[in-house]
């Protein structure tokens, strides 16, 4: 049987690593007595692959990975035993049971992502909602992007899904005080994968803000599989709705 647990990060937290959020979970399984499988062999590890690791600093509310289990063990059991044993900053808020199919795991099948971006520090144009339109009607979007072994000038604007200034969100970024938010959605994965500080680094050279006049703050609020198929226009669904809760007998 695999799950797939989703979990929230924030806090101090969002300084660790990805390294370090898995060994935290390699801990949280032992202590929370779930009934993790592991690799044969001489060196067993635990059976676990996250879809997409969040970067250093990002908080976020739809972080997922998945894991396979040598035995059922309820959804409401799990999220509440894992949550025991965890600390501030990191909360399980789901456990759900996912298809066998290893193409159907959550690393193999994120196709987009959802994004709040707190603008904060300095002033903001009058027209900045107009600006944002403006920048994501532009048939193309190119910028410098840089990849492990050389840098290139790519065409991000078929990978920007969405793109507005989000409204009522005065508790979308809690800390930050004459916070403006912009809600993206952005394609990720493994086919293709736009990282949301590129977007915003490319929309504030376009509206001629400086850099050093604006920081921006991210947040991911989920991920998404792509249901759709080949040649039909996408069908987002959430990694979370591929699943479905273990329940007792």
């Amino acid at each position: 049987m695999k799950a797939r647990i989703k979990f929230k990060k924030y806090g101090a937290l969002r300084f660790i690593g990805h390294l370090d959020v898995m060994r935290y979970f390699q801990k949280v399984m032992r202590r929370a007595q779930i009934p993790i499988a592991f690799t044969g062999g001489y060196s067993p590890h635990m059976i676990m692959s996250f879809a997409s690791p969040l970067g250093i600093g990002l908080t976020s509310e739809g972080e997922y990975f998945d894991i396979e289990l040598t035995e059922p063990i309820e959804s409401e059991k799990a999220v509440r035993q894992m949550n025991e044993v965890g600390v501030e900053g990191i909360e399980v808020l789901s456990f759900r049971q996912i298809a066998e199919e290893k193409k159907a795991t959550g690393m193999a099948i994120v196709a987009a992502a959802d994004y709040l971006v707190g603008l904060r520090k300095g002033l903001f144009p009058d027209n900045l909602e107009e600006l944002v339109q403006n920048f994501i009607a532009q048939d193309q979007i190119e910028v410098l992007k840089q990849t492990k072994r050389s840098e290139k000038v790519v065409d991000i604007r078929p990978m920007i899904y969405q793109m507005k200034m989000q409204n009522n969100c005065s508790d979308c970024f809690e800390s930050l005080t004459d916070t403006r938010v912009v809600a993206l959605q952005l394609a990720a994965g493994s086919v293709e994968n736009l990282k949301p500080d590129l977007v915003m680094s490319a929309f504030l050279n376009f509206a001629e803000i400086k850099d050093s006049d604006v920081m921006c703050a991210y947040h991911r609020m989920e991920m998404y599989a792509n249901t759709a198929e080949e040649g039909q226009p996408r069908n987002l669904v959430s990694l979370e709705n591929l699943g479905e809760e273990i329940v007792g007998k």
